[in-house]
């Protein structure tokens, strides 16, 4: 692929990366920060690259109760940040510290692994558990705006961008209260791409109704998503192990897996619900709750 790259660019203002994208120009350009996938990808149609890496998004703040991620943060950051390791359960610090080997994390970007669009991405899950935003920077006359995860994948490989450039990642405030998150993963290795993978997220009151529930996964449907129907069967009832069964039955139901050289459909719908399991048990032990049959 390197051979058929005509011209790289390193612009130092977003304005001036954008202007790069902008017709008439030949051939196809991508943005780059680690450039991690755009090498595994060798997509040979790309004729020149804009490195993004001096924009000056590469950091983590925390902003009215949550955190705002710059999207050429490395996954190395997110996974040593001891903000994010405290964060939510820490799943997101988790689900970077699995995404690929030590020499990978270190080059990698947030803001490249949710525009990459993979089905398997490992923080789509963590970040669409905790209501994540993106911002993406348009042309002049676009300016900025505010995209919710859940809306930002279109397909394998697409999203909203359109040549736009993700700038930063937003995650609001956590519930108050008795809240806890789980990240799960199941790969051929521990730093493997995810055959399935899981992110859940709920609220308990006093009397063990769930009060708020999220459940996302990666890697069987062609983009990362929310089990909806299994958040709704969650909301307002009890949580016990009858209902969880439930759930995780309609998790099943909710995913759209496809066979490939990593797994067959079959094994990955099973998974899908064992993996929602066992994420919602250890959210109910980080809250304390002991799950009772019904």
């Amino acid at each position: 692929m390197a051979n058929r790259i005509e011209a790289f660019y390193r612009p130092t203002t977003i304005a001036e990366a954008l202007r790069f994208m902008r017709p008439p120009r030949r051939g196809k350009g991508r943005f780059v920060a680690g450039g991690t996938d755009l090498i595994v990808q060798a997509d040979r149609s790309v004729r020149f690259v804009v490195d993004i890496g001096r924009l000056g998004l590469s950091y983590i703040q925390a902003r009215d109760g949550g955190y705002a991620i710059g999207a050429t943060t490395s996954m190395w950051d997110i996974e040593h940040s001891p903000a994010l390791k405290k964060f939510g359960s820490g799943i997101l610090a988790q689900a970077a510290a699995s995404s690929g080997s030590i020499q990978l994390r270190n080059m990698a970007t947030i803001g490249g692994n949710l525009a990459n669009a993979s089905p398997a991405a490992d923080l789509a899950p963590p970040l669409l558990a905790l209501d994540a935003v993106v911002v993406v920077a348009g042309p002049a006359a676009a300016g900025r705006r505010n995209v919710p995860l859940s809306e930002f994948f279109l397909g394998v490989r697409k999203t909203v961008l359109k040549g736009s450039l993700l700038v930063e990642i937003l995650i609001p405030a956590p519930p108050r209260g008795r809240a806890a998150w789980s990240f799960q993963k199941l790969g051929r290795t521990l730093s493997d791409i995810s055959v399935v993978n899981v992110a859940a997220g709920i609220q308990l009151d006093r009397q063990g109704r769930c009060a708020w529930a999220r459940i996302a996964l990666g890697a069987v449907a062609p983009t990362p998503l929310r089990a909806r129907q299994a958040e709704e069967m969650l909301t307002g009832n009890t949580l016990d192990r009858a209902l969880l069964e439930r759930v995780c039955r309609k998790v099943s139901e909710e995913v759209r897996p496809v066979t490939d050289i990593r797994s067959t459909a079959e094994y990955r719908r099973e998974m899908s619900a064992v993996l929602v399991r066992h994420a919602l048990e250890e959210c109910a032990g980080r809250i304390g709750y002991e799950l009772k049959r019904a």
